[in-house]
């Protein structure tokens, strides 16, 4: 079982930056590819980007892909997103997941992964 925790939401002008952090508990994150996900009033959930365990592997979407950065440390069972440049349209729910297992591989779909945090809310003006 794992439990993820999400930070680092809030609310940010348009060209601003946030640093969503998703905190695992368990003794083998290295094991699992981790995802970030988001989902806006109305819409479905998405894929944002994922890394996977050994942190060889990443994959963004072409919707943040120059902007967001993914990124993981196992010795604190965390993943970061490091979001930058931020637009109105990235205003959603962001939340994070696990897939085990996932030490060198990675994956956009949602079914996926097993595990799922509680999401944090990410609001960006214009």
């Amino acid at each position: 079982q794992v439990q993820l925790v999400e930070s680092g939401g809030g609310l940010v002008q348009a060209g601003g930056s946030l640093r969503l952090s998703c905190a695992a508990s368990g003794r083998t994150f290295s094991m699992y590819a981790m995802g970030w996900f988001r989902q806006a009033p109305g819409k479905e959930r998405e894929f944002v980007a994922a890394i996977s365990g050994n942190s060889g592997n990443t994959v963004y979407s072409d919707s943040v892909k120059g902007r967001f950065t993914i990124s993981r440390d196992n010795a604190k069972n965390t993943v970061y997103l490091q979001m930058n440049n931020l637009k109105p349209e990235d205003t959603a729910v962001y939340y994070c997941a696990a897939d085990f297992p996932g030490w060198q591989r990675v994956t956009t779909t949602p079914k996926d992964y097993e595990y799922w945090g509680q999401g944090t809310q990410v609001t960006v003006s214009s």
